[in-house]
C-alpha cells in the first residue's frame, strides 16, 4: 500500500472518527429528550471513554507520519491539544462539570488538524512529498 494511499485513509479514518463524535455530542442529547434510552445511553461514561480511545491510535498514528515540517509540527500541536482534552473530558473528574464544552472543542481540534492535514497532503505535488 503506498504512503500516499495510507494517509489519506489515515485522514479519513480521523475525520470521520471526530465527526461521530461530534454527532454524539450535539444530536444525542437532543434525542434524549424524545428517547428516554438514548438519553441514557448518552450519559454513561464508558461512551465517552471508548470514543475518546478510538481517537487515540489513530492520532498517534498520524503524528508519527512525517509530511512536511511545519506542516508537521502545525498537526501536532493542533491534534495533541485536541486529543488532550477529550482524554482529559472522558477520565479526569474534575472535568466533569464541563465534559461536554471540553469534548467538543478537542473533537474540533482534532477534526481541524486532520482536515488541514488532509488539503494540505492533496495541495503538495507528489515529487514534494517526502519518503515515507
Amino acid at each position: 500500500m503506498s504512503s500516499t494511499l495510507t494517509n489519506r485513509m489515515l485522514d479519513a479514518s480521523a475525520i470521520t472518527l471526530s465527526g461521530l463524535c461530534l454527532i454524539h455530542c450535539l444530536a444525542l442529547p437532543a434525542l434524549a429528550v424524545a428517547l428516554p434510552l438514548a438519553g441514557l445511553w448518552a450519559e454513561q461514561e464508558w461512551v465517552h471513554q471508548i470514543f475518546a480511545l478510538s481517537a487515540l491510535p489513530v492520532t498517534a498514528f498520524a503524528m508519527t507520519r512525517p509530511f512536511q515540517d511545519c506542516a508537521t509540527n502545525a498537526f501536532i500541536l493542533l491534534a495533541g491539544t485536541g486529543l488532550a482534552l477529550l482524554i482529559g473530558a472522558a477520565f479526569l473528574e474534575p472535568l466533569h462539570c464541563v465534559e461536554a464544552p471540553v469534548t467538543v472543542a478537542g473533537a474540533l481540534l482534532l477534526a481541524t488538524a486532520h482536515i488541514r492535514r488532509w488539503h494540505r497532503h492533496h495541495e503538495t505535488p507528489e515529487a514534494m512529498r517526502p519518503n515515507q
